[in-house]
């Protein structure tokens, strides 16, 4: 009798210390299996975002997207500053002469740089982003040939003067990936590519972060500063050049930019006498 009931006991044990061996070898087993669902799981989401990104670049910045109009930004909110990454990036043209600079040119405001490109030249991507404007202004106007990409870092960059246009718009591209080639459209004097750097609508020269000459980046990040000065608690904005408008004097342009008159005077090489032509450019920092 007590031989019988030690080997029930004794059988019991045996198949509860089996339970337990092939449970953990089942836990086991199972340890690799979740470490690759995870894996999968990491895999997929940044395919999530990175997808999400390419259909929406920026979008915390730019809450619309518009294939309508180059320069058009509703419900934007500029900050006062913001940095903007430009590692991931690539030269437009691998020529170095730069034939015009950012600045007032002609009673105008030449809002990116011209660099010296030959008809057909490749012209490529600065950083990756979504094509938004794909467009020709016609013969002897504007920028011609021209294309605008939405990057994830914020900017807009402008490509002007093209023979050719080699995307569409809402394309997807890669920094580096070819989108035209080089021309002389629009009001355009010589071959060349003009080139502009935009955030939120806001012209920056590109030579604060390309340096053409060592085809390199200044940096690898840029800080965008919005210039102004706060009035009665608001934020007052102020350009680096103001255009004069109909009825303007030195005090009004003032009141509009924050710049003290004698400051205006001063950067200008006018004084508080001096007649204001519509369309003359200002230095205002």
């Amino acid at each position: 009798m007590v031989f019988r009931l030690f080997k029930i006991v004794s059988a019991v044990v045996l198949v509860m210390v089996s339970l337990n061996v092939s449970g953990q070898d089942l836990l086991a087993r199972q340890a690799p299996i979740d470490r690759k669902l995870k894996v999968v799981d990491s895999i997929a989401l940044l395919r999530q975002i990175k997808a999400e990104m390419a259909e929406y670049p920026a979008y915390g910045l730019y809450p619309e997207w518009s294939n309508a109009y180059a320069h058009t930004y509703k419900n934007v909110t500029i900050p006062d500053s913001f940095r903007i990454d430009l590692s991931e990036f690539c030269m437009p043209t691998t020529h170095t002469k730069i034939t015009s600079k950012f600045g007032p040119r002609r009673r105008r405001m030449h809002n990116g740089i011209d660099v010296k490109v030959y008809i057909g030249d490749t012209i490529r991507s600065a950083f990756a982003g979504k094509v938004r404007i794909v467009k020709n202004e016609g013969r002897r106007k504007g920028y011609g040939k021209y294309i605008i990409i939405r990057h994830d870092n914020g900017l807009e960059t402008v490509y002007g003067h093209l023979s050719k246009q080699l995307v569409n718009e809402n394309q997807y591209v890669e920094a580096g990936e070819v989108i035209g080639l080089g021309g002389n459209t629009g009001r355009s004097t010589g071959s060349h590519l003009h080139f502009e750097t935009r955030f939120l609508g806001q012209a920056i020269n590109p030579a604060f972060m390309f340096d053409f000459v060592k085809q390199d980046i200044v940096a690898d990040s840029y800080l965008y500063t919005r210039k102004g000065v706060r009035k009665n608690g608001k934020f007052v904005a102020t350009a680096e050049y103001y255009k004069v408008r109909k009825g303007d004097s030195l005090s009004r342009i003032s009141q509009r930019t924050g710049v003290p008159v004698k400051t205006l005077c001063k950067l200008n090489g006018i004084s508080t006498k001096t007649t204001l032509r519509i369309g003359q450019i200002l230095k205002c920092s």
